[in-house]
């Protein structure tokens, strides 16, 4: 194991330099996993024509993608500490390329979902090893900056997805919005191997294999009943059946973990204050946020009567407001500290996204601009927070356990979040008797979700005013680890 004075040895030039060049390299890879993840839903009409098949089948294609992160994100932290972090992201880089040639390659539908499985297998290591590389090689003091970087893709991957996408379409192959991850992904796996330290904690206990069948059934069921509730992929009492199936698989798996020494979710991580409340406080602030990728193009579409590539170019705002918000995160939390920067930028963030509610096709072009850009503003600052608070009391022995914990409940609350999106579209319909939604059904759910995004104040109000001051820079910090 290597402590931050042995790498400052073994790589001389550690220090800013190295921490920005470890959070670009990670922070490319995790932008191609948020770009693919989104600009395939575009392009399954395309697909369906090519393979012959029915569109409404299509959706394997994405389900079968979230299944396989739902299965294979609690193994991260295992195979982290097994292999070494650098080890397996780079084999995650090579996997996820490797799915992403083949899904372009596909001549069916059965094709497809099998290499995206692979894919998902790829994607489910990237995620919370690419974090966890950051945790193990990058300086306390230097946290908060590289978490930034992450931010942004996490931001900008939805957001130009489906344009993206549908230029590909149009313009040249559905198989494009495949192999456009080739060259990202070789240009990863190069600059994995030249530049990021191989850091690894000692050998860990036998895997937790009963573990991650019953966390991988609970977690499939319960997004993919979720998935398929928001979007109406399958009928709705099915949705309910799936997620019912993954809560008694929980149950089961709350059982297991209490008498496993090492199991592959450590729950008992919620009872470390920085920890579980930012958790908490992040798993609502994104339930709001998760839901917008999912409303406001439709909103645009169908509301305001724009097209697709209208859509798109006016959603982009809010991904430029990440990229405004990033040179400033550093600065912003160290003059007011993790509580008051989670509980008054919180607040921000979840007014300007109950403000989206009142756009209307009649404002000018400047303030739907102004609003969404300043939405992704502090959304983005309130993320790189949230991200880098919840490992501010981690031991260093237990950070891959914390961060294949943490990004399985992101992933759960970003999925919940566009299944409560279509949730308050559809009661909103119901309420006004609408066949298709209206812009009063929109306005409600932007309500709704940005409800749901305040209230993580009340687990934000909860942390210690000196939460995370080594990172943070902020006051005097009295936490060691």
């Amino acid at each position: 194991m290597l402590d931050q004075q042995a790498l400052a040895e073994k790589f001389p030039q550690a220090g800013a330099t190295r921490m920005r060049l470890t959070a670009v390299i990670v922070a490319s890879a995790l932008f191609m996993q948020n770009l693919d993840s989104t600009v395939i839903a575009t392009a399954l009409p395309a697909m369906a024509r090519a393979f012959g098949a029915d569109p409404v089948h299509m959706s394997a294609a994405l389900t079968s993608y979230l299944l396989s992160l739902a299965v294979f994100i609690p193994a991260s932290g295992w195979m982290a500490d097994r292999f070494g972090a650098r080890t397996v992201f780079r084999a995650a880089i090579a996997v996820f390329t490797l799915g992403s040639v083949l899904c372009g390659q596909a001549s069916g539908l059965g094709f497809l979902i099998a290499a995206r499985i692979l894919q998902g297998m790829g994607g489910a290591m990237m995620v919370p090893v690419g974090r966890l590389l950051l945790l193990r090689t990058v300086a306390k003091t230097e946290l908060v900056a590289a978490m930034a970087w992450l931010t942004v893709p996490a931001m900008i991957g939805p957001v130009i997805g489906p344009p993206l996408g549908g230029l590909m379409v149009s313009y040249a192959s559905w198989r494009w919005i495949f192999y456009i991850n080739v060259p990202i992904g070789i240009f990863g796996i190069i600059f994995v191997s030249l530049f990021i330290a191989d850091v690894r904690e000692d050998v860990p206990e036998k895997f937790d294999g009963r573990g991650l069948l019953l966390s991988g059934v609970c977690l499939a069921a319960i997004m993919a009943g979720l998935e398929s509730l928001g979007r109406g992929l399958i009928s709705a009492e099915a949705s309910l059946g799936l997620i019912v199936s993954g809560l008694i698989a929980g149950l089961l798996y709350l059982c297991h973990a209490r008498r496993c020494p090492r199991p592959v979710l450590d729950l008992t991580l919620f009872a470390i204050p920085s920890f579980g409340l930012s958790v908490a406080s992040g798993t609502l602030f994104r339930i709001g946020v998760g839901a917008v990728p999912f409303l406001l193009p439709l909103m645009i579409q169908i509301g305001f009567g724009r097209s697709a590539a209208a859509s798109g170019a006016i959603t982009f705002a809010a991904a430029a407001g990440a990229l405004v918000m990033k040179p400033a995160t550093q600065r912003a939390l160290k003059r007011f500290g993790f509580r008051q920067t989670l509980i008054w930028n919180g607040a921000l963030a979840a007014s300007l996204l109950g403000a989206t509610a009142a756009l209307r096709p009649t404002w000018p072009l400047a303030a739907i601009y102004a609003l969404l850009l300043l939405g992704g503003l502090f959304r983005s600052l309130q993320f790189t927070a949230y991200n880098t608070l919840a490992y501010a009391d981690i031991p260093r022995p237990r950070m891959s356990a914390a961060t294949s914990l943490y990004s399985t409940i992101q992933q759960l609350s970003l999925t919940f979040g566009v299944a409560v999106g279509a949730a308050m579209l559809e009661v909103g319909q119901a309420i006004g008797g609408h066949a298709t939604p209206t812009l009063g059904d929109f306005s409600w759910a932007f309500l709704a979700v940005a409800a749901a995004s305040a209230l993580g104040l009340i687990f934000a109000a909860r942390l210690a005013p000196d939460v995370g001051a080594e990172m943070s820079g902020h006051g005097s910090s009295r936490r060691e680890i």
